[in-house]
């Protein structure tokens, strides 16, 4: 796996602000969390992204930083992250200046993971409808490139965990061709990533769901 340049890429995704980014923003590749109003839990298991983030650089030779960092869609941050990540077990509400913004950073080369951790699905669809109202989420195929561009995952997202025993599905949302958004349903890979002593995960669990992260986290960073 090539080494990947995070920000090049932030500078491509977004020309206008790479001058101050410049001069703000390490080149390694980072995650943040996205905070979000309505009530859910969109802060729990700060742990996740430090490992998957830790995980990527040693499995792949991507320079990260292994931290955990939030903003919020209506703060600039979000401008200066090439990978934005909402995950929680509740409600979610976005104001409409939220949703102009949001818009403005999928249609500028930004990426969106979001990892339904059991109860966040109905408010997100909900949501992000709003954010795209003339589109909708499509559950992407077995052969989708981002089920393979690392590890493979010839049936899609790992099951980590049971919830309502569902199948575990993967959706996404395109502009001009591109993925700029991926969602996980009843499958919760981001529970993985977390410390072990968290959900108690077995360890070949744990692993299974740091591998799909890190083919997320590539798709996003060489498409």
């Amino acid at each position: 796996m090539r080494n990947a340049r995070p920000f090049i890429v932030v500078c491509l995704l977004f020309p206008a602000l790479a001058g101050a980014q410049a001069q703000a923003t390490s080149s390694a590749f980072g995650i943040t969390r996205v905070k979000y109003a309505g009530g859910g839990d969109w802060y729990n298991d700060p742990s996740s992204e430090v490992n998957l983030l830790r995980f990527v650089q040693q499995t792949t030779g991507i320079q990260t930083d292994a931290r955990y960092r939030f903003a919020d869609i209506a703060g600039d941050e979000i401008f200066s992250s090439p990978f934005l990540f909402i995950t929680g077990h509740g409600n979610i509400t976005l104001t409409n200046e939220e949703i102009r913004r949001l818009r403005t950073y999928l249609d500028n080369g930004g990426f969106l993971y979001v990892d339904d951790d059991y109860g966040l699905d109905k408010p997100f669809r909900r949501e992000i409808r709003k954010v795209f109202p003339d589109q909708d989420l499509v559950e992407l195929p077995f052969s989708f490139g981002l089920y393979h561009c690392q590890f493979e995952f010839p049936a899609g997202p790992p099951k980590t965990h049971e919830h309502n025993g569902k199948p575990p599905q993967g959706f996404g949302l395109f502009r001009n061709g591109r993925l700029v958004l991926y969602y996980t349903y009843e499958t919760n890979p981001s529970d993985g990533w977390a410390d072990p002593e968290v959900h108690h995960d077995p360890e070949e669990k744990r692993l299974e769901a740091l591998r799909f992260g890190t083919n997320i986290v590539v798709w996003a960073l060489t498409h």
